[in-house]
């Protein structure tokens, strides 16, 4: 059966009767059928052409040419639309039809686009929790962590500081290599070790990475921003020195203690995160086919699967003193806190010499801060921390001869 001609949009007015001005409605008819819709003027009875669906040529309607050019531009519109209709071979319903109509009459506003960095990365901090993380096969399709977005307003507070004093606005195009310059010597002026630098330029180049995707910019001067990072010098625990902390008597400390102990223990046998074995449960333990267990998960972090064997007998022993259920750890800052006592008791205090480049100069970390001198370092316990745990593992698996690549394959990580 052929289609019908397509009608044009008519218009009236909703109350003929009024004795006010009275909204103008549209009607379209299409396929036998008809929607009407409102349109955001008035008119008053006396001023309405009701022959031509116009508002009359009257000295005191005011208001006739903006209205009457209205009218003649949602006509062309309403024919348009069911024109797209039909060649997208979309069925022509009133519910199609009056939502595409109400569209051009009522149109979202657009987003007011970030017009510099700054404004930005405020835009794309607020979206985090429900922006999904790019790139990363592994993670791909998660939320953004409160971790991250924590770094991310850290970055923010940088950028702030450094708009002040800074000569040029942050826009967009101004994000090249003269803006480069000036912020990681800013941020060297401060006294930033070369890795923490780092660590804000890399943020930047994901958040001009991301104004590109999202059409705010089309500046890609960032790619060549270098990141300045270099190796740190971390400790890791022997196996001697894990024992001692296993076997110390802490049972008349605070209940933390003996929790960061034996939570810190199994980290160092098995190169778990701290929040991956914090939500370990009796289903992640297997057995394989000579009855030897191991431990198979996904790591919330990076999202990869591990499976860990059990390499030491004090990782069953801990298993089954929490019901294979471990405790959940303390703030960051108090395991760290309590860690770092713990390898004072057990006399963990040998003299480190650790080497980090601070505001461009290298300096050795002491107890009350960092010397740019000759220094006698820091005793070991001041510089261990929940990672050294995770760490530790690696590098005494590697001293007993286990293979790289394995290593990585139990811990997760993707580069060497």
């Amino acid at each position: 059966m052929a289609r019908k001609s397509i009608s044009h949009a008519t218009f009236w007015l909703r109350d003929a009767k009024a004795t006010k001005a009275t909204p103008i409605h549209c009607l379209v008819a299409f396929d036998g059928d008809r929607v009407k819709v409102s349109t955001p003027f008035k008119c008053l009875r006396s001023h309405w052409n009701q022959d031509k669906y116009r508002v009359r040529n009257v000295a005191d309607a005011l208001d006739k040419d903006q209205i009457n050019t209205y009218l003649s531009n949602l006509k062309k519109a309403v024919i348009g639309i069911l024109a797209d209709l039909w060649s997208e071979c979309m069925a022509l319903t009133r519910d199609s039809v009056c939502s595409r109509v109400d569209a051009y009459i009522n149109p979202v506003p657009e987003m007011s686009k970030p017009k510099d960095l700054l404004a930005f990365v405020r835009w794309y901090i607020d979206t985090c929790p429900t922006r999904l993380i790019r790139g990363s096969k592994a993670r791909a399709g998660r939320f953004i962590s409160h971790d991250t977005i924590r770094r991310y307003k850290t970055t923010l507070n940088g950028l702030e500081a450094f708009a002040k004093v800074y000569p040029r606005n942050l826009d967009f195009d101004n994000i090249d290599a003269g803006f480069y310059k000036s912020f990681t010597a800013w941020l060297t002026a401060r006294d930033y070790a070369t890795n923490n630098v780092s660590k804000y330029v890399e943020n930047v180049k994901g958040f001009m990475s991301a104004a590109v995707d999202e059409g705010f910019t089309s500046n890609m001067a960032f790619r060549k921003f270098a990141n300045l990072r270099e190796e740190a010098e971390n400790v890791y625990l022997t196996e001697t020195e894990l024992a001692k902390i296993y076997e110390l008597d802490l049972s008349n400390c605070t209940s933390g203690l003996n929790t960061v102990r034996d939570l810190f223990i199994f980290a160092a046998w098995t190169g778990l995160r701290f929040s991956d074995f914090s939500t370990l449960q009796p289903e992640h333990l297997k057995k394989d086919e000579n009855n030897n267990m191991y431990l198979e998960l996904r790591q919330r972090k990076m999202g990869g699967r591990v499976q860990i064997p059990v390499i030491h007998e004090v990782v069953t022993t801990l298993l089954a003193k929490y019901d294979n259920c471990l405790p959940s750890g303390l703030s960051n800052q108090r395991t760290n806190d309590y860690l770092k006592e713990i390898c004072q008791r057990v006399g963990i205090t040998d003299r480190i010499l650790k080497h980090v480049t601070k505001g461009g100069k290298s300096v050795v970390k002491t107890s009350k801060g960092y010397s740019t001198g000759i220094s006698a370092g820091v005793e070991k316990w001041e510089l261990v921390t929940s990672h050294t745990a995770r760490r530790s593992f690696a590098t005494n698996m590697f001293k007993r001869g286990m293979p790289t690549l394995l290593i990585m394959k139990l811990t997760g990580h993707k580069k060497e």
